[in-house]
């Protein structure tokens, strides 16, 4: 299958969406499989003519008879996620940034407490825009119907102070020092990241720091200096959330992950 990946035309939409890639069947398609490992994304994948079931910690993709347009989305994990695709397949994955989906949906509590679902459709006429999106041939149109679908979807939300948030917390501040910046008890800080993240404050920031990890590995001179680079207290607490994240060390990982390819979150 052949993954063509773009990042947003749009000033605006560029604001809320990472990226999105078009996923087809090639000449000469197999059967694909991989492992994706915890982001702090909210992804969308749309897909044409195909079954698609979750089991535990994996989403397996085939197929279908029937035509029909699917859409599921994960919002949340803490371990790698198998993903398989038994046959060729007409897909568009949306990756939006870790506050973005709320600018779209009235309210994201909902996709959040589910973590995961095969079942993604917020808006009235989510489906059939999607079906004209995936049946344009044309490239460049498919691009422009896309982009121009989500930004009609624009919701004005004040979300200033978790920007604000954020931000501080892509710092060495301790999360109790964070909540006592903004005059919060640490319950409530969580409070507004399970609200607006869909996940605690810590868990927010344990995947920033590994996600953070991998994007410096390939110009870090050993894992000591990768460890501080990213964040990390030390070693031993590298290899431990790295355990935790992707149930191998650090060095099993990164033996095993081309981190120096471009856009390397698409796949890890």
């Amino acid at each position: 299958m052949k993954i063509e990946f773009y990042t947003p035309e749009n000033e605006v939409l560029k604001k809320y969406i990472k990226g999105y890639y078009f996923m087809t069947p090639g000449k000469y398609s197999k059967p694909l499989r991989y492992f994706t490992f915890p982001n702090n994304f909210f992804i969308v994948s749309v897909n044409q003519n195909i079954k698609i079931r979750q089991e535990q910690n994996s989403i397996i993709v085939s197929q279908s008879k029937k035509e029909n347009i699917s859409a599921n989305f994960v919002a949340r994990y803490t371990a790698p996620i198998e993903i398989v695709y038994e046959n060729s397949v007409l897909e568009i994955t949306l990756y939006f940034k870790p506050l973005g989906i709320n600018f779209f949906v009235d309210d994201a509590q909902p996709f959040f407490q589910k973590k995961s679902d095969v079942d993604f459709n917020p808006f009235p006429d989510f489906i059939s825009a999607m079906k004209t999106i995936m049946e344009t041939e044309d490239r460049s149109l498919q691009i422009e119907l896309l982009e121009r679908y989500w930004v009609s979807k624009i919701k004005n939300r004040n979300l200033e102070l978790m920007n604000s948030i954020l931000s501080d917390l892509e710092s060495d501040i301790k999360i109790a020092d964070l909540a006592s910046k903004y005059n919060f008890s640490r319950q409530h800080l969580n409070q507004l990241f399970i609200k607006n993240l869909g996940k605690p404050a810590a868990e927010y920031r344990k995947i920033l720091r590994f996600r953070s990890a991998i994007m410096k590995q390939n110009k870090a001179k050993n894992l000591t200096h990768l460890t501080y680079d990213s964040l990390f207290y030390d070693q031993s607490h590298m290899i431990k959330d790295f355990k935790d994240l992707t149930k191998i060390s650090p060095n099993s990982f990164f033996k095993n992950v081309d981190t120096a390819k471009e856009n390397i979150w698409l796949f890890v």
